[in-house]
């Protein structure tokens, strides 16, 4: 994956509060010192709606403008951290990275604070008769242009914080999140990849007696790899890098990252160098974690399900846009996890991602606290008939048929009704005709 460090970098500040309301901010402190550098020489246009009032008019004008801009972006900020709270609350913790991600919120604080200063840096250049009198009407002009922007973002603020707190729009904000991490992600490249995966016997034979690991010196989840720089780093020393873990999973000191080989080629700098491609963080991300969007809208199913809120309906939304979600997944292919340079030598090898361990983490769960629910087993079983549909290998469709078997049997186990087991076994053997139609 290009740029790996970059779009890790742009992915934090992304996800923060203050970066793009600083840079609005910014931008408002150097759009009032130009402002007020034309005015100051004389070169502002003459056009008739300028303002041309006297200093004591401009003072309270923008006195009031910056006062009510401090007023309302407070309230602001104080909107969206109750909806972080309730998003915490209602959806789970670990949605609140999509939340600090909106930037539409964002725009908004920066708009306020940046009218704000704006204000402010106008209003100290004005000066009245008692000094040499200067009104800057072009400045004072924009900021009122400013302050009915403001107002229209105010009206925006309001109706977006309240939408995207709607169970419906989280679900299809992290749809959207897992689409994109699919489109991204399948096939990812490392390098240069043959049309077929490379037998196990060509690797060198004395792999395990001349490799060495190369373990983490930092701990926490291992958000993203470098591929750039390992593929750099395999190709300068000749040698070949084995991966022992993934992007998704929580590390700590000393953990395996990748046997290299051979070992006499890697020195300490370049253990350290190794370990830098590696990029740790204090929470997972959806970059080159496709697990981690499938989870989730699984936490969300299954906090939904729950005795305390029992809703069943949430649930079936999120089922939804799993089936939706793996449905274009089971059509892409799958990376061999050998990866080859220009030269078409073998350099990496991936620890790949397997479509069983998604199933597990989409469907497992949901079917062990939903079994009693019919309404919800039996639009699993509809998931997994479409996604049936759209299944290219044999693998894929075994991995089908265990699951839709396991809901069957979990479904005769937590319905009481005969009705509702009936309904679950017709829903099960519309999956196994779905599973049969299509050849291998």
């Amino acid at each position: 994956m290009k740029n790996t460090k970059l779009s890790k970098f742009w992915d934090t500040l992304r996800s923060s509060y203050w970066f793009l309301p600083t840079l609005i901010a910014g931008i408002a402190f150097v759009l009032a010192l130009v402002l007020l550098e034309i005015d100051r020489s004389g070169n502002a246009p003459n056009w008739g709606w300028l303002y041309t009032g006297g200093p004591d008019g401009a003072r309270a004008m923008l006195s009031t403008i910056a006062s009510s801009m401090a007023t309302v972006a407070g309230t602001a900020f104080s909107i969206t951290i109750v909806a972080l709270q309730l998003a915490a609350s209602n959806f789970g913790p670990r949605l609140l990275r999509n939340f600090m991600q909106d930037m539409g919120n964002q725009i908004v604080l920066g708009t306020f604070l940046g009218t704000f200063l704006y204000c402010l840096l106008v209003l100290r250049n004005i000066r009245g008769e008692d000094f040499n009198q200067f009104v800057p009407q072009l400045s004072i002009t924009v900021g009122m242009v400013l302050a009915i922007v403001s107002v229209l973002v105010l009206i925006y603020f309001i109706h977006h914080a309240s939408t995207i707190i709607q169970v419906s729009q989280v679900i299809t904000d992290v749809g959207r999140e897992l689409d994109r991490a699919i489109d991204r992600l399948f096939p990812e490249q490392l390098g240069h990849r043959a049309q077929h995966q490379r037998p196990v016997g060509e690797i060198p034979s004395d792999f395990e007696a001349r490799s060495t690991l190369v373990r983490s010196q930092d701990k926490g989840y291992l958000q993203a790899i470098d591929d750039e720089e390992l593929m750099k780093i395999a190709c300068q020393t000749d040698g070949l890098l084995w991966l022992k873990t993934q992007p998704g999973k929580y590390l700590i000191s000393g953990s395996p990252l990748v046997s290299v080989y051979p070992k006499e080629r890697y020195s300490s700098a370049l253990f350290k160098k190794i370990n830098r491609v590696f990029i740790f963080g204090k929470e997972r991300t959806e970059q080159q974690d496709i697990a981690f969007p499938i989870q989730q809208l699984v936490e969300i199913a299954l906090r939904a399900i729950s005795p305390a809120v029992n809703d069943p309906f949430t649930a079936i939304r999120c089922i939804d846009r799993l089936g939706a979600g793996f449905s274009q997944l089971v059509q892409r292919d799958f990376p061999s996890p050998y990866r080859y340079d220009k030269f078409h030598n073998l350099r990496v090898i991936a620890e790949p991602v397997k479509l069983e361990y998604l199933f597990d983490c989409a469907f497992s769960p949901i079917r062990q606290y939903a079994q009693s629910d019919s309404a919800v087993m039996s639009h699993l079983l509809d998931a997994i008939a479409l996604i049936a549909s759209h299944a290219k290998t044999p693998e894929q469709k075994r991995a089908l048929r265990h699951h839709a078997g396991m809901i069957l049997r979990g479904s005769r186990q937590g319905l009481s009704e005969e009705w509702d087991r009936q309904m679950i076994e017709e829903r099960y053997q519309a999956v196994l005709e779905t599973l049969d139609q299509r050849q291998y």
